[in-house]
């Protein structure tokens, strides 16, 4: 059963009000507080999700929106389900809504290679996501559609992009999930696929380099030697990410965090 630590949901017409700290932050604070678990999370999401109606924050005399900490929680809850099960806005809708009413509900079981979301269901609560929080390794493209809430057409399209593809022995793994996703989100604000044919060009490029410089790494005799070109690989992937982001930060005279 979904709950809550206090055993029951945030009600959804209680949102925006003040949480148990009597509290109401910024959408900027929300932001840095998710990104903690999500970093994929932008602000264009949360306010994706306030417009479907799945957390409605107060709204201050100007305007600026005002979240609580049940809304933060709320929120949380949303990408947790997201990411961990791959449900759709819609199914999502549908349990908060049935846990606003005081229903016990039931999450579909982390879809794995070859299986269905709908394939299984377990038992838990929402504070236990954290603790049991399933390793996916691929799935289907009935579950990356549901994902990304998109359709076959825009997934087809984004594949002929060379955007996303499925792995040689079928599916999609994680990484290509968290992209469906970008590409979803970017699309709403009128970014097509063509647009991004040249962020994907410029990530395999980097992702180039990297291979290049831990090359000789990986093909050390020493089995540390190659345990640590793994490591530098994260390192420099890291790196590069941030660079990235630095470099669209300069160019736009924007600070994203």
């Amino acid at each position: 059963m979904l709950r809550t630590p206090t055993g029951g949901a945030p009600k959804k017409g209680a949102a925006g009000t003040a949480g148990s700290a009597g509290q109401l932050v910024s959408i900027g604070t929300v932001l840095t507080t998710l990104r903690d678990e999500f970093p994929e999370v932008t602000i264009s999401k949360i306010r994706f999700l306030e417009a479907e109606g799945l957390v409605e924050p107060r709204r201050t005399p100007s305007g600026y929106r005002k979240f609580s900490t049940d809304d933060v929680e709320r929120l949380a809850r949303i990408l947790r389900l997201q990411r961990d099960h791959y449900l759709p806005l819609k199914v999502i809708r549908e349990q908060l809504d049935a846990l606003d009413r005081g229903e016990q509900v039931r999450i579909p079981a982390p879809a794995a290679h070859g299986e269905s979301v709908e394939g299984g269901a377990r038992t838990a609560g929402y504070g236990e996501a954290d603790a049991e929080r399933p390793t996916v390794g691929r799935v289907g493209r009935a579950e990356l559609i549901a994902a990304a809430e998109v359709d076959e057409a825009q997934l087809g399209e984004w594949e002929s992009y060379g955007l996303v593809a499925e792995e040689p022995g079928g599916g999609f793994d994680a990484e290509a999930v968290t992209v469906a996703r970008l590409i979803a989100d970017l699309g709403r604000f009128g970014l097509e696929p063509r647009h991004l044919r040249a962020v994907k060009a410029a990530a395999d490029r980097e992702a180039g380099l990297v291979e290049q410089l831990v090359a000789p790494l990986r093909r050390h005799r020493n089995p540390q030697t190659r345990t640590h070109a793994e490591a530098t690989m994260k390192e420099l992937a890291g790196l590069s990410v941030r660079l990235h982001e630095a470099f669209v930060e300069a160019a736009l005279g924007v600070r994203l965090h």
